[in-house]
């Protein structure tokens, strides 16, 4: 059970389930490329990297964690450091060799770079890239990002055709909507993180935007960014989603709705509870997003 902490074994399974719902949700009615075993490996290559980088994350943080979560510190206390270096290498080796073979059956060797790449940044943002203003946050985000887009990449691209062009460059566009959507909520959630993190971050000379700024100028950018997604959402509905009442009320409720009531909560916080409070309903927000994706189907692209 230690080992599945330390990989965050539920951040995994919501990626994986992201994953699955891009594949049989919003490519289900497409020409795709990977068969059911062939997506199975992506998603398993996928999960492989994103357990290394939690594992180096939490390598790297171990003093700043005995200040911010005691509780919570794995590594040094239940799991050896020399064990945690072997699974960060191992989860690497399994990931970036599946994606060596995925690349090649498609016909894109080229694409093992991503994983490769991946699993780069990974490292650098846990060793160096996280200790600098905004760059660790704007990253890690990124890379969330990128674990949608990369369905596309391997699923879609490959099999695209001039018959076929219109209708997978539709279904691309949403899968790059809800990448930008994944982008945006964790980069609020990162700050929010920074905010309940100050602490031991300031103790080990990082330089987050609460450390920067002060923890009332970050809560206010925290405040304006939930208006700007909310507001970003409401446009987004009304672009596209227009004359899809399913999907409209599903995105008034579940998504918007609870936004608001983010952006309510985010505009007095001060507490480290109020912030763990705000983490946890973007983080049910994103939930919330990506259960939207199985509903695509109802729509004529």
């Amino acid at each position: 059970m230690d080992y599945l902490k330390l990989i965050r074994y539920q951040n995994l399974l919501f990626l994986a389930l992201v994953q699955i719902f891009i594949k049989y949700g919003l490519f289900n009615s497409f020409e795709t490329t990977l068969n059911n075993f062939e997506f199975s490996l992506l998603v398993i290559a996928t999960l492989c990297i994103a357990a290394a980088g939690n594992i180096i994350n939490d390598i790297y943080d171990v003093e700043i964690d005995k200040i911010n979560k005691p509780s919570k510190v794995l590594i040094g206390k239940k799991i050896s450091e020399r064990n945690s270096n072997q699974l960060f290498i191992i989860l690497n080796i399994i990931g970036v060799g599946i994606g060596f073979y995925l690349s090649n059956v498609i016909g894109k060797p080229g694409f093992a770079a991503l994983f490769i790449g991946i699993s780069a940044l990974l490292y650098l943002y846990a060793s160096y890239l996280k200790g600098m203003l905004l760059i660790g946050n704007l990253l890690v985000s990124a890379l969330v990002a990128m674990s949608l887009i990369i369905v596309a990449l391997f699923d879609l691209l490959p099999i695209i055709t001039p018959q076929n062009q219109a209708g997978q460059s539709a279904v691309f566009k949403i899968l790059l909507h809800y990448a930008l959507f994944a982008f945006f909520i964790n980069f609020i959630r990162e700050i929010v993180k920074d905010l309940q993190d100050i602490n031991g971050d300031k103790k080990a000379g990082m330089n987050t935007l609460p450390i920067a700024l002060g923890r009332k100028r970050t809560i206010t950018i925290v405040f304006v960014l939930g208006v700007l997604i909310t507001l970003g959402v409401v446009l987004y509905m009304y672009e596209h989603l227009y004359s899809q009442q399913i999907l409209l009320l599903y995105f008034l409720f579940a998504i918007v709705a609870p936004l608001l009531y983010f952006c309510i909560k985010a505009w007095d916080a001060n507490t480290p509870k109020e912030y763990g409070l705000l983490s946890k309903l973007l983080k049910f927000i994103m939930f919330l997003g990506i259960c939207a994706i199985p509903l695509y189907r109802f729509i004529t692209l």
